[in-house]
């Protein structure tokens, strides 16, 4: 760990050995590496993504436990949105594509079978290019809406330490029962099923996944249980849907012995549907754990709206992997203990008093699933709110100082290696500080207007305004600068585009008319040219004072009480007393 206000310490060790694992909950993507052209295939819309946008997307899988292999055929309907060409569909290696088919509508219905192909589809010859392939669909008419099939299989990337490395997991439970599941955050959905593999097209109508799993296990999947069919080979189809767009990553299969029980809960839209799905030995457990969902619900909807897939339910499932935010289908590993994975990443004693998986893999709900970045170099936008949600869920249910402790104390973990926003069109996050820093500028900024009911609208405002949308970091920071009349646009440079971390210098002249008055004179250093926060100062322990500091030298006289220090925790900077 880096940081210059502090030393290394015990602490730190302890912080390092989970500061990676946290910020890596997306498979890290942000090492130094030569680029190459399959990274531009992956990040980037190129000329075979442009023409076509996904409509609706129709998985079926079959995995086996004893091969580590799958099976599936994929059904995406799209619509031609531009003259047609050649179509990159990805599927990662080693997984291989063996036919595509260009379907056409069934003639007595006028719609398309997902179950079976028609003898009129027509087969289409496909070239391979690493993990991108390209079909020719040139003719398709503009406006129309298509469908094509995928069958591929073979045996998936293997996750060998979920959720900080990415792919098919193939684990056992405690009684040595097959439990499998998938991750694939930032490594991309094609490590798995074959897919459009980029965050800015998502399925308008969202997806259905059916998983065809032995009658010993259970399979359980995003959205709703819409049909369980036995096939009469010992084997059964657990099929579940969606209606609401959703990333690709975070359409994902469980497969185990699990159980299950529903809670209805009353939020601002009316009935939430809350489903959870545990291993069978932890139903106890889990019901108790469990029952922090109500605060929270209650807690995220007051901050950032309401939950925003009502249609399709709120559900936690038990993982075996710490944790992810598939939309309608977290997933839960915990292990029913507060904390992450039991420790308080802020060493303030707050963050042990609720479950952080909870809490912050459901605020992904609003950041990451409901607003939903172009490219994953802008992640801040989903995981430095998702972070200081749980500021939020402590100030909810302990108060201001309780939040002001926990959001100070997530400091320490902020690494300042690199800048948190990535390189755009490669699939290439930033730092990790996306978490802690991401979550402590938001807490500069609602320290900056001042005014809680006004930056509560402006989160409520982002989910209502860019709901079920894929955004910018450029349309998310104007949206708050001007809902709050205030231009952070320097703020948000400094923070999420360099590693300084700004420094207010200062120091203190006698006034010579009022002895019990001094003269303060401020200026920012280590700052981007024109940086201009805002700040607050303490002057006494109930009172503060609003300065405007720039990069020039500037004066305020004031009158300091009880010996106050003038130094405002809420604000994220460094305070450097100067000679005068």
């Amino acid at each position: 760990m880096r940081n210059n206000n502090i030393s290394v310490s015990p602490f730190l060790i302890f912080a390092f050995l989970f500061y990676v694992p946290l910020f890596s909950c997306a498979q890290p993507l942000n090492g130094s590496k030569k680029l190459t052209r399959q990274d531009t295939l992956r990040g980037t819309i190129t000329p075979e993504r442009a023409w076509w946008n996904v409509l609706h997307y129709a998985i079926n899988v079959t995995p086996d436990y004893n091969k580590k292999t799958i099976e599936g055929k994929v059904a995406i309907r799209f619509k031609v949105s531009g003259p047609a060409g050649k179509m990159q569909i990805d599927l990662q290696e080693p997984l291989q594509i063996d036919s595509i088919y260009l379907c056409k509508p069934n003639t007595r219905t006028k719609a398309w079978d997902n179950d079976v192909a028609s003898m009129n589809d027509i087969k289409l010859s496909f070239k391979d290019e690493g993990n991108a392939h390209f079909a020719d669909l040139t003719g398709l008419a503009v406006n129309t809406e298509q469908q094509i099939e995928i069958y591929y299989h073979g045996k998936p990337k293997e996750a060998i330490r979920p959720p900080w490395d990415g792919g098919w997991i193939w684990k056992k439970d405690e009684q040595g029962r097959p439990w499998m599941s998938v991750a694939c955050q930032g490594l991309g959905a094609s490590v798995w099923y074959p897919c459009k593999d980029h965050q800015s097209d998502e399925p308008d109508n969202g997806a259905s996944l059916s998983i065809r799993v032995p009658d010993s296990l259970v399979a359980v999947g995003n959205g709703r249980l819409k049909e369980k069919k036995p096939n009469g080979d010992h084997t059964v189809t657990y099929t579940w849907a969606v209606v609401n767009p959703i990333n690709n990553y975070n359409i994902i299969p469980y497969i185990g012995k699990y159980v299950t029980w529903h809670e209805d809960y009353t939020g601002e839209k009316g009935k939430l549907d809350c489903d959870y799905w545990v291993i069978d030995y932890n139903l106890e457990k889990a019901k108790k754990q469990f029952t922090q969902v109500s605060s929270m619900l209650k807690c995220l909807e007051y901050w950032f709206g309401p939950y925003p897939f009502y249609e399709d339910g709120y559900k936690l499932v038990e993982s075996p992997h710490l944790g992810m935010e598939h939309q309608s289908a977290i997933a839960y590993g915990n292990r029913y203990r507060n904390g992450y994975a039991g420790k308080d990443l802020s060493q303030s004693g707050w963050g042990t008093k609720w479950d952080f998986i909870i809490v912050h893999e459901s605020a992904h709900e609003w950041f990451a699933n409901n607003i939903t970045t172009n490219d994953i170099a802008d992640m801040w936008v989903h995981e430095g709110f998702a972070n200081y949600s749980e500021t939020l869920y402590t100030e909810c249910n302990y108060g201001k100082e309780a939040a002001l402790e926990y959001v100070s104390g997530i400091r320490k973990l902020i690494a300042n290696d690199i800048p948190i926003i990535g390189q755009y069109g490669v699939n290439q996050e930033g730092s990790g500080d996306m978490y802690y820093k991401g979550g402590n500028m938001i807490h500069n900024i609602r320290s900056v207007i001042g005014n809680d009911e006004k930056f509560r609208q402006i989160l409520r405002g982002l989910n209502k305004d860019f709901y079920h949308k894929t955004v910018s970091t450029q349309e998310v920071e104007q949206y708050i600068s001007k809902k709050a009349g205030i231009d952070f646009s320097k703020v948000f440079d400094q923070y999420l585009r360099t590693t300084q971390i700004p420094t207010l210098e200062y120091y203190f002249i006698a006034d010579t008319k009022d002895k019990s008055k001094s003269n303060l004179f401020f200026r920012w250093t280590t700052c981007v040219p024109g940086f201009n926060m805002p700040l607050k100062i303490n002057v006494s322990k109930s009172e503060q004072v609003s300065i405007m500091p720039t990069e020039a030298w500037k004066s305020v006289t004031i009158k300091l009480k009880d010996g106050t220090n003038i130094i405002n925790p809420n604000f994220y900077i460094n305070w450097k007393q100067t000679p005068r």
